[in-house]
């Protein structure tokens, strides 16, 4: 059964967005308990994405995030 976002308390939220990260962690590097380092493609994607941020063309200020979705 599909949940509206809307319909979510802000605990539920958190909840659910912890849980999508923890999962694209995983897919992405691993279970930590095997301790392999992180992979080329990941780091190549890391650093992408940090120079993208730095430059402006992707991602908003965490804190105006949380003060967009009323987490403060």
């Amino acid at each position: 059964m599909a949940t509206m976002v809307a319909k979510m308390t802000k605990d539920e939220l958190k909840e659910m967005i912890g849980t999508i990260v923890e999962e694209k962690l995983i897919e992405l590097i691993g279970y930590p308990e095997e301790e392999l380092p992180i992979k080329k493609s990941l780091y190549s994607r890391l650093l992408q994405q940090k120079m993208s941020v730095a430059k402006g063309e992707r991602g908003e200020v965490f804190d105006d995030v949380v003060k967009q979705l009323g987490l403060e």
